[in-house]
Order: structure tokens, then C-alpha cells, then sequence
């Protein structure tokens, strides 16, 4: 592999949600901040949203790794289930662990009892559920009535949903307004800002795996690599990664824009560029500056020989236009007595 040839211990742009190779953004900081509020505070719910690829499982990876043993996590990552199987994955020992029920009020007294109790010895209970935006309307109903486990002052239960920026018209939907007005808390993780951003993200990812030199990646070739992914790291990655092997293929110490860009052609990751329609089209670029403009016509305006050919050529072109007048009016005259000739030679007859 290349990591030997590159000078590093281990690869450093695998697309699994390592906590290890976690990248705070400022949206990213945000999202770790309401989470962390969210929590410790007892709000009930949080949406956290995101693009595909920037990052939301790692955040919330890089969280379970960090809380404090008080807090009782159930995690949730596969959103396509029916109501029981919710629930049944809800109490399983695997998540929030409540044994001996055999229905739906079985179920719902005995984690009531459970989380009153924690929440009486001052524990938290948490409840993560990603790629939500893929919940059935009948689960997310569900999700609301489990947050009615509350005292007077907090939530006994805290909920995180995690997903796709089409959570949120998931969330719009007049059939769960309900829930809607139930989120305390609600953010975004975006896409990697600029070039800087990142070349930062690169060169952190290069030092967590390793990296005896930070500088594998040209200035031109960060600069395709965000063009291409558009920012979203996860796109950075799978291009950093097939570059590299790329490069190491080639004997290329340095990779350059031209690999990236022959790994994003193998990809259909190159850049894509709008085209105006011809009623949007941009008008046309001035060919003088302003005080160019200016310059030029006080010259024209100050000179008596650019007057006289200027005034000269008005003239050629009024009598150019007079003869062409002229030329027209004489054409229709001469048209409308043939048509007259015309019809009176088809009199006679």
C-alpha cells in the first residue's frame, strides 16, 4: 500500500466515521455545543441536519466516546422499522435495557419507571436515532409520545435526531407539526467553507495518521480537491485516498492537480460549471475603466479635428440615409402603378 511510500503509519482518508480523524468546522463545534447543552440541560428534543458526507455520524461517535458513564446512550442507526420493531429495538440490553414486556403499555410503564428513576438520581437517559430523515410517519409519532416522559422542570428523556438536510421537510409536514414544535434545539453541519478549510482538514487527517511531512498535497491539487468535492468531506476523502494510490502507483512524490483530476474523472467528481441561458446571460464586460471612459471622451471633447470628423461623419451618414429614403419611396411608387397598370388591363379584358 502507500502508506509506506508517504511516510505514514496508517491510511488516513478511510471513509468509516473515526472519531480519531474528527475535524471541528465551526458548524461542527456548533452542532457539538447544542448537543452538549441539550444534554447536560434536559431540553427533550434535538435535530441536528447535514449533507450527505460532512460528517454527522462522526460527531456523534466522537460524543458516545466522551460522556460520562452517568449518561445512558441508545444508539440507533438504521431508521427502517415498523412501530414494534422500534420498540422492540428501543428495550432491547443493547439500548435502554427494559426487560418483561409483553405490549406496548407493558413496555411504555416500565421504561417510565426507569427513567423516572434516573432521572431522580440525577442520570441522564439519551436517545440517538441517525439517518432519521428515512423514519415512517407512524415511528415519528412514536418518538413524539416518548417525549412526554418529563417532570416539571426537564425532559427524563433526551432524543437526537441526526439527518439529511430532507429531515427537515420531513419535520414540515402538517401531520407532525406536533413534533415539530417540540425541537428545543436545531443545527446544521456544513460543508468545509473554502480552499483553506480544506487544506486544513487534509494536513489534520495526514498528522493523525502519521505523516513525517504535511505537504503530500500540492496547493493546486487542494485547490482542485475542494472544487471537486464541493467541500463535503467525505468526498475529500475518497478523492485524497485514490489519489494517493494513484500517485504511488506513478512513483509521484507530490501529488499533483493532474491526478486529482484523472481520480475525479474515475469518479464523476470533476467540477461542474453553469451555463447561462441566453435571458440570464451576464452583459458584456467594459473594455475601459471608468476613468479610462472618462479620460477618453474629455479628449474627444477638447479636440477640434476629432469635432470635424466626427461632425463629418454625421453627415455621411444623414445623406446616406436621405438617399436611401428617397430610393425606398420612388420603389413604392413605381410598385403601386404596376399594380394599377394591372388591373386595368384586366378590365378590358
Amino acid at each position: 500500500m502507500y502508506t509506506e511510500f508517504y511516510g505514514l503509519k496508517e491510511l488516513p482518508f478511510a471513509l468509516t466515521p473515526d472519531p480519531r480523524f474528527i475535524y471541528f468546522t465551526p458548524s461542527h463545534t456548533e452542532a457539538m455545543a447544542n448537543l452538549h447543552y441539550g444534554i447536560e440541560s434536559g431540553k427533550g428534543l434535538i435535530v441536528v441536519t447535514g449533507e450527505v458526507g460532512t460528517g454527522k455520524t462522526t460527531v456523534l461517535r466522537w460524543m458516545l466516546q466522551r460522556l460520562d458513564r452517568a449518561v445512558l446512550v441508545g444508539y440507533i442507526f438504521n431508521p427502517r422499522m415498523s412501530v414494534p420493531e422500534f420498540y422492540q429495538y428501543v428495550s432491547s440490553p443493547k439500548l435502554l435495557d427494559v426487560p418483561d414486556w409483553e405490549n406496548k403499555s407493558d413496555l411504555l410503564l416500565a421504561l417510565g419507571r426507569t427513567l423516572e428513576s434516573r432521572h431522580a438520581r440525577g442520570l441522564r437517559t439519551v436517545l440517538i436515532i441517525d439517518e432519521a430523515h428515512g423514519l415512517s410517519t407512524a415511528v415519528l409519532e412514536e418518538i413524539r409520545l416518548l417525549s412526554n416522559f418529563e417532570t416539571d422542570t426537564a425532559k427524563q428523556l433526551q432524543i437526537i435526531l441526526t439527518g439529511q438536510p430532507e429531515l427537515r421537510d420531513v419535520l414540515n409536514d402538517p401531520a407532525l407539526r406536533q413534533l415539530k414544535q417540540r425541537v428545543a434545539l436545531r443545527c446544521e453541519i456544513k460543508p468545509l467553507p473554502n480552499i483553506e478549510e480544506a487544506g486544513r482538514y487534509i494536513t489534520s487527517r495526514l498528522l493523525v495518521a502519521g505523516a513525517e511531512r504535511t505537504d503530500i498535497f500540492s496547493p493546486s491539487a487542494v485547490d482542485y480537491i475542494y472544487r471537486c468535492s464541493e467541500g463535503i468531506p467525505r468526498q475529500i476523502n475518497n478523492l485524497c485516498d485514490n489519489a494517493l494510490l494513484n500517485g504511488y502507483a506513478a512513483g509521484a512524490e507530490t501529488i499533483s492537480s493532474a491526478i486529482i483530476e484523472e481520480v475525479a474523472q474515475t469518479f464523476d467528481m470533476l467540477p461542474t460549471y453553469g451555463h447561462h441561458s441566453n435571458d440570464e446571460r451576464e452583459p458584456p464586460a467594459r473594455i475601459f475603466s471608468a476613468a479610462g471612459r472618462t479620460e477618453l471622451w474629455a479628449a474627444g471633447a477638447e479636440n477640434p479635428s476629432t469635432k470635424s470628423v466626427a461632425g463629418a461623419s454625421q453627415s455621411r451618414r444623414e445623406e446616406e440615409m436621405t438617399r436611401e429614403l428617397n430610393h425606398s419611396a420612388e420603389s413604392e411608387t413605381s410598385s403601386s402603378g404596376s399594380v394599377v397598370r394591372r388591373w386595368d388591363t384586366l378590365g378590358d379584358m
